[in-house]
């Protein structure tokens, strides 16, 4: 029996997990969930798994929960509030794999805390990477931590890679990375028509069922810039190794191109529990509860290349990447400000690339050589996005 932890148990990758822990009850336990805001479903979760522990960030919600099951059969649980107990729970001695799915520049330290404390990590958390990439992959060579992506996209690659491939790794026989992109659900849609994109346009992915947050980075192909940027320190290669491919039936998840001419890819149907039973069960494989991949309803496959005038936000991406030092860390806190206002509708949707520009053109590029440094870049980068988000309202 191996303990899971799971930060993030309440979004699309949590719920995912918690159905393939739920598929294996001789295998794996739920020892500790964590959640922000959403403790109804929390409660629901901690009825069916009987967790250990509790995380609910908010002090008062974490209260209203504590409240709700003092007199239930799971009265028991312990719960406990605040960032600092994500970190707590992620490094407990009895868990034995950390779930990291929580999203955005938060899921970073508890992560990092995780790494430190040489747990096996299921990375679904782009960002602490995007963030801290050197920092990151010292932590878990340093600990003797594995990390295993969770990412469609990245899962996809891992897979393919070589035997005995570990992250973090140059797999030197690999020539390039194709990083598949359904292109969201404007990759048909005339550019001059973007600006007019509501919120729940934009959250209405094609494919694949996500946050709301994720689902407006897909629909700006901002969430492709950042997995192009985790690709480059997972498997140690270089931007221009990493090629962007607009694949809109989600079938093949990427591929990896070698030095032989061998393309290898992963196919399967678009469901997080796919890679999520993949890592959980690495090495080996067990049943994830998704339906088996029926090609003959694919029936075809297309391939394109994406047009950076549509998606800014990757160039914005690429720009970053190859800036080095804070420069990621700046594009994502950015990103973060500009699209909670355009889901709070302070902002149009053309206006999110534009604020992450005008942003990074504030930086000069600086070493990310600490989590200091790191954690000021992120906070000043904020501070600014804000400001240029009041310009653009006056």
């Amino acid at each position: 029996m191996k303990n899971i932890c799971i930060l993030g148990a309440t979004g699309s990758i949590g719920v995912s997990t918690l159905d393939v822990v739920a598929r294996h009850p001789d295998l794996y336990k739920a020892i500790a969930l964590t959640a922000n805001k959403n403790i109804d479903l929390l409660y629901e979760q901690c009825l069916i798994h009987h967790p250990e522990y509790v995380v609910v960030v908010d002090e008062n919600n974490a209260r209203t929960f504590s409240e709700k099951i003092k007199n239930s059969i799971i009265s028991d649980i312990q719960v406990l509030s605040g960032a600092e107990s994500l970190e707590f729970v992620a490094t407990l001695d009895s868990v034995h794999s950390v779930m990291a799915a929580i999203v955005g520049a938060a899921g970073l330290l508890p992560s990092l805390a995780a790494a430190k404390a040489g747990k096996i990590i299921l990375l679904a958390n782009k960002e602490a990477l995007v963030m801290s990439g050197d920092i990151f992959m010292q932590a878990v060579s340093e600990s003797g931590a594995q990390l295993l992506p969770i990412d469609s996209e990245h899962n996809a690659i891992f897979q393919c890679m070589p035997a005995g491939y570990k992250s973090g790794m140059n797999a030197k026989q690999a020539r390039r990375i194709l990083l598949t992109a359904s292109g969201g659900p404007f990759r048909e849609m005339p550019v001059g028509d973007m600006v007019n994109v509501t919120p729940d346009q934009a959250v209405a992915h094609p494919n694949w069922d996500m946050g709301r947050k994720i689902s407006v980075d897909s629909a700006t192909m901002m969430n492709k810039g950042l997995e192009m940027i985790e690709a480059c320190i997972l498997f140690a290669m270089t931007p221009d190794q990493i090629q962007v491919v607009i694949h809109p039936q989600s079938i093949i998840h990427s591929m990896v191109d070698y030095v032989d001419g061998t393309v290898l890819a992963q196919m399967g149907n678009p469901d997080m529990r796919v890679p999520i039973a993949y890592s959980m069960a690495w090495p080996e494989r067990f049943d994830s509860g998704v339906e088996p991949l029926n090609i003959f309803d694919v029936r075809r496959m297309d391939f394109e290349e994406p047009n950076l005038e549509r998606f800014p936000c990757l160039r914005l991406a690429y720009e970053a990447i190859n800036k080095g030092g804070i420069m990621p860390t700046v594009l994502n806190a950015a990103n973060e400000i500009a699209v909670d206002a355009f889901l709070n509708e302070k902002v149009r949707f053309t206006d999110i690339p534009v604020i992450i520009e005008r942003c990074m053109s504030k930086f000069e590029v600086k070493p990310a050589k600490t989590l200091a440094i790191v954690l000021e870049a992120d906070e000043h980068a904020r501070v600014i996005s804000k400001q240029i988000i009041a310009e653009l309202n006056q």
